[in-house]
């Protein structure tokens, strides 16, 4: 019996941010699976994306990116009014200003999300696989 084993990555650090941007990238995010608690300084989002850290290229698979302690939250380029918007995500960056960071979510037609942070703390867990319907 083979074993499917869910990713779970969590970065600290400039590393880890690049191994999760290169998990994500080309990950479809609809508006209505993103989620701001500014109460408990965390941001969620929830992504399908393709499993390209295995030998299993072609698997999809629903996996959720959580990033904590964050401080604010902007958008541009994005209309979050439509909640059935799917954007596509090209990467994870961050810049470093002063003693804050700001991480930032790239998608394709320029649209992007910046969130300030005062330490990288990302976690990305997968939670199950898209079965082809």
């Amino acid at each position: 019996m083979k074993k499917n084993f869910l990713t779970k990555i969590i970065a600290t650090d400039n590393e880890g941010l690049q191994m999760i941007s290169a998990c994500c990238a080309g990950a479809k995010i609809k508006i209505s699976n993103m989620k701001f608690l500014k109460f408990n300084k965390v941001f969620l989002v929830s992504i399908e994306r393709t499993k390209i850290e295995t030998d299993q290229k072609n698997k999809k698979i629903n996996s959720i990116c959580k990033f904590d302690f964050i401080e604010s939250v902007k958008s541009k380029n994005i209309n979050q009014k439509n909640q059935d918007l799917v954007l596509d995500l090209i990467g994870i960056d961050y810049l470093k200003n002063k003693d804050d960071y700001e991480i930032n979510l790239i998608f394709e037609n320029n649209a992007h999300i910046s969130l300030m942070t005062e330490t990288i703390e990302v976690r990305l867990e997968d939670q199950n696989e898209i079965k082809d319907k």
